[in-house]
């Protein structure tokens, strides 16, 4: 199962992480990453956030990440779940998750398709913040996540 969903609900961890496994007796190692919103960034409080995309255009670059991992690693799974429209502190943003026989493909997938996610996908971040309203820059730290997979 090769599977990217862009949605605003909320997602269950345990029911995705379940439909990953489906009674597949190769799987070995399920490996999974869940991001979630913060009540603070860049050293202001954040009362909410708002996630924009274009539909379409997202869901192909996810896709597009995924097959990527696909072909560096043995994969017998992978989802990528991400959420848009307005979200809270503590609400769940992304569920990466990766099945493999073994846990060193699962993990390196993992990582690989939440850096790429960070940095590749058409994703927008807006945050209301004391100050109001303001868009979330590009990280230095996620264009190095980034580039250490840019040999392999």
């Amino acid at each position: 199962m090769m599977a990217v969903r862009v949605q605003t609900a909320d997602f269950d961890l345990s029911t995705d992480i379940a439909a990953l496994r489906a009674q597949d007796a190769r799987i070995g190692a399920v490996v999974s990453f869940v991001g979630t919103v913060r009540d603070m960034n860049d050293g202001a409080s954040v009362a909410a956030m708002e996630l924009e995309h274009y539909p379409g255009m997202t869901e192909q670059a996810l896709e597009k990440i995924v097959a990527q991992a696909g072909e560096r690693w043995p994969l017998y799974g992978a989802l990528v779940v991400h959420r848009v429209g307005p979200l809270a502190p503590l609400d769940q943003i992304v569920l990466v998750a990766c099945s493999a026989a073994h846990r060193g493909e699962a993990f390196a997938a993992c990582e690989f398709i939440i850096d790429y996610l960070k940095t590749d996908a058409p994703f927008w971040k807006k945050e209301q913040t004391p100050d109001g309203a303001r868009w979330v820059d590009a990280r230095v730290t996620d264009d190095a996540a980034l580039a250490k997979w840019a040999n392999g």
